[in-house]
């Protein structure tokens, strides 16, 4: 019997269960078969009407749910196609990265000013100098203050140097082996190496053979060396490149910290400060996590700091601040940080103590992929005394994600209420186990 197929019937008979009492009225004259057959359908019109109710409000929730998640997809594909374009170009596919640099430029997101530069440098790479010097005065007129425009004019200097003149496909090779020779160079003379690999990177070479210039300084004991990384991560250089230096600058330990809490107190680069969180993490800087996750202004940092501590394990530092913050989407991002800990016994709490019904809500469903030997019984318990039906559901949907059949069907015996009643039994209906199966055999034979 298909899954669909029982729940349906279940559902008849939990219909047909509750005909006697209405029967049983009547016969006792307390109403006639009009009646009791007036009060079932009026019943029945309160039920369809309680449920259109509650789905004309889940949609509306859906909808602003959707609204968030549609600009959040659009801000995360045009991320996605900016690392794509620049995967095609470190395969020389010009015209492919010239299609995922345009959509970008299209989206209107993030990185705009970045895509027009690299969609300039494809196009370049094809000959199409009069259209990559086109796209690099768009850039200048449409981002006056991007820190992509020293990049620009090295590269409208290189386009007007080459107008005319074919591209030569052992060109790439070429910046290869220079790199590979800088790179040699390092090893035994960092004093001339470094200046070198500074050269290096003010040039229009590609994002890749930037980016191991930078690894090759970051690798480096010399003070020089050291004092470029550092410079480029306080943004003397695209912001690409800084992001990567602020990386590097996290990897090299404890000695970097000063340097990274410097770089974020005089930025005012949501995206900078971001990256320095994260380098925080890298380096095992906690103290600086946690002061930006409780004195930060802006919410979207206070956020990505509490992330980290989350990965970082922070457990108590995470309780505290949910006591502290006043902000819904911070909290909401605090209780994901207590998931990605393992923190279920704080979870568990706030399930049941957290006034906010909607950030309920989000504590139930992270215990809901904890796993039912750590958390299946509080979510039992918890909807055993909750009185709010939309946190009910949710808990069932929690055990349901668990499969965690068995307090479901505990919890469906004890059920008085027929709306929760059929939505359990329509859960139990889709899962493959023997406890799910007995109970729906059980209520068919009855």
């Amino acid at each position: 019997m298909s899954g669909s197929r029982t729940f349906f019937m279940a559902i008849a008979m939990l219909c047909v269960a509750a005909a006697p009492a209405v029967v049983a009225g009547a016969s006792a004259g307390e109403q006639s078969q009009a009646e009791a057959q007036a009060t079932a359908q009026a019943r029945a019109r309160a039920w369809s009407e309680a449920d259109r109710a509650r789905e004309r409000a889940e949609a509306a929730q859906e909808r602003a749910d959707a609204a968030r998640e549609r600009e959040e997809g659009r801000r995360q594909r045009a991320e996605g196609q900016y690392e794509a374009g620049q995967e095609a170009l470190e395969n020389a596919q010009w015209a492919r990265a010239m299609e995922r640099f345009r959509q970008v430029v299209d989206a209107k997101q993030s990185r705009v000013d970045a895509a027009m530069y690299w969609l300039a440098y494809a196009q370049g790479r094809l000959a199409q100098h009069a259209d990559a010097l086109a796209t690099l005065s768009e850039l200048t007129k449409a981002f006056p203050s991007s820190r992509w425009l020293g990049d620009a004019r090295a590269l409208e200097i290189e386009l007007r140097q080459s107008a005319g003149q074919p591209v030569r496909p052992e060109a790439q090779a070429d910046q290869e082996l220079k790199l590979l020779a800088i790179q040699g160079l390092q090893n035994s003379d960092p004093a001339q190496a470094v200046p070198m690999l500074q050269k290096f990177l003010q040039g229009s070479q590609s994002p890749r053979l930037k980016e191991r210039a930078l690894f090759v300084l970051a690798q480096s004991s010399f003070p020089e060396a050291r004092k470029v990384i550092t410079d480029i991560a306080r943004g003397n250089a695209n912001p690409d490149l800084q992001r990567k230096a602020i990386q590097y600058i996290g990897m090299s330990g404890r000695e970097s910290r000063q340097v990274l809490s410097e770089i974020y107190q005089a930025s005012a680069d949501v995206d900078v400060k971001r990256q320095i969180l994260r380098a925080y993490m890298i380096s095992g800087d906690r103290e600086r996590v946690i002061a930006a996750a409780t004195g930060e202004k802006t919410p979207e940092l206070r956020q990505e700091a509490v992330r980290q501590l989350g990965v970082m394990g922070a457990r108590e530092e995470l309780r505290q601040l949910y006591q502290k913050e006043t902000t819904v989407d911070v909290k909401r991002q605090i209780l994901q940080a207590l998931f990605v800990g393992g923190d279920a016994t704080r979870l568990i709490e706030l399930a049941n103590s957290e006034p906010n019904a909607e950030l309920r809500r989000v504590a139930v469903r992270h215990l809901g992929t904890m796993g039912a030997s750590s958390t299946g019984e509080a979510l039992v318990s918890l909807y055993q005394k909750e009185k709010d039906p939309e946190i009910k559901r949710t808990v069932v949907q929690a055990l349901f994600v668990q499969g965690n059949a068995e307090s479901l069907v505990a919890i469906a015996r004890k059920e008085t209420d027929i709306e929760m009643r059929k939505e359990l039994v329509q859960k139990l209906s889709l899962m493959k186990s023997k406890a799910a199966t007995d109970y729906l055999m059980e209520i068919l034979g009855k």
